[in-house]
């Protein structure tokens, strides 16, 4: 730890304010770089010295002030961090006066370099977090043996199952999004949840990355207790009030390497469901739901959006896109009130049983039968052939 004049200038107006005399802070080569008198900044202070060589308190009256350059009379008390002298405090005046001063402003002025040692380290742990998140979400040319080095200095265990996660952050209706809503939010990942990895802004302006402990068994890794951990930080967000979510959890691969295959399932598991569910969709189709959704949390998990995930690829295909998307078109032209398409999409949600379908709508079978005749005939694909009911439920989905 070395002094700075920043330090320096702190260690000086909170001791001023307690002391009447004047205070001069030096560094380890005895050169003021803090004082209450500014025309001694950047002087060579030889009481200092004699301070910092014999580590020892050094009280110049009078006459040997005369004696030494660039001091006046006063006393001198090196500053001790970590059992060493990094540099020295000084009170200018008669050493008989102030005296009883030196240890209260040697106290302040080594509990000011410790506060400052103590946030020097908390950004360099967050800097080097969020560095080890972007490498590992990266995922190319990583040099493990250096992220391991990295991660037991910062007592995080690379060893433990990962997944990734993406958090988008969304501001509640008339707040606008801010830092301090990032801020918090990376807050609420990181306490209690200890060992949850948090990178700020390494997707964009308002997502968060956060690469999560998971607990495997024989049938994988416990969803559930994910789904419990989500709950809990959705109920601290709840009670914030200020922003809401939107959460996107991959899959779990094992290895270092696995990690940017679990982010880029959840990366595609949010950008995959954004057309239908972000509020900030543009679609107007989706104004009605985005404005009744306004104020609530979204949690995703790519197990149960696999497939729309797995395709959301053509939509950078324009002519699959289109052509995979034409019978639900061809539905929403023929259907302004859109019966159709809310029967079909409740079939597929029932899993294509027509009694629990029925039972969904409210409808009877023949009325039920009439809607897919009617689908049959406008998009002409048949529900009896696999192929065509494939298409059908695609179309829905991408």
């Amino acid at each position: 730890m070395q002094l700075n004049a920043t330090i320096a200038r702190q260690i000086v107006e909170r001791t001023m304010k307690i002391i009447k005399y004047s205070v001069n802070v030096m560094d380890d080569q005895g050169r003021i770089i803090g004082s209450g008198d500014p025309s001694r900044l950047n002087q060579r202070h030889e009481g200092a010295i004699l301070a910092l060589n014999d580590n020892r308190i050094v009280e110049i009256d009078q006459a040997t002030a005369q004696q030494l350059k660039g001091v006046r009379p006063g006393i001198n008390l090196p500053i001790i961090f970590q059992d060493q002298a990094i540099g020295v405090v000084g009170i200018s005046g008669d050493p008989s006066a102030i005296h009883n001063y030196g240890e209260l402003v040697k106290m302040t002025a080594e509990l000011i370099v410790e506060q400052a040692a103590l946030m020097a380290q908390i950004q360099w742990n967050k800097r080097h977090r969020e560095e080890l998140v972007l490498q590992l979400i990266q995922g190319t040319a990583l040099n493990e043996n250096q992220l391991l080095s990295i991660a037991e200095r910062l007592e995080l265990d690379l060893s433990q199952p990962r997944i990734a996660a993406i958090v988008k952050v969304y501001p509640t209706k008339g707040e606008i999004l801010s830092l301090e809503h990032i801020q918090r939010l990376v807050h609420l990942l990181e306490y209690p949840e200890r060992d949850n990895l948090v990178g700020i802004a390494s997707v964009s302006m308002n997502e968060v990355v956060v690469l999560k402990p998971i607990t495997l068994d024989a049938n994988g890794w416990s969803r559930s207790l994910e789904q419990k951990r989500v709950h809990k930080l959705i109920t601290r967000i709840a009670k914030e009030g200020n922003f809401r979510i939107r959460i996107a959890l991959g899959d779990y691969f094992p290895t270092l390497q696995g990690l940017s295959r679990s982010f880029m399932t959840a990366k595609a598991t949010l950008e995959a469901t954004t057309y239908h569910n972000d509020p900030s969709s543009h679609d107007p189709s989706h104004h009605d739901r985005s404005k009744h959704s306004s104020n609530t949390n979204e949690v995703l998990f790519y197990q149960d959006h696999i497939l729309p995930v797995l395709l959301s690829g053509l939509k950078h295909d324009p002519w699959r896109h289109e052509l995979l998307n034409q019978p639900r078109v061809q539905l929403e032209h023929h259907d302004p009130r859109g019966v159709l398409l809310k029967t079909l999409k409740t079939f597929f949600a029932q899993n294509c049983d027509l009694a629990q379908t029925c039972e969904s709508l409210h409808i009877h079978r023949n009325t039920l039968r009439y809607r897919i005749e009617k689908i049959e005939q406008i998009t002409s694909l048949s529900f009896s052939k696999i192929p065509d009911k494939t298409r059908l439920y695609l179309a829905l989905i991408n």
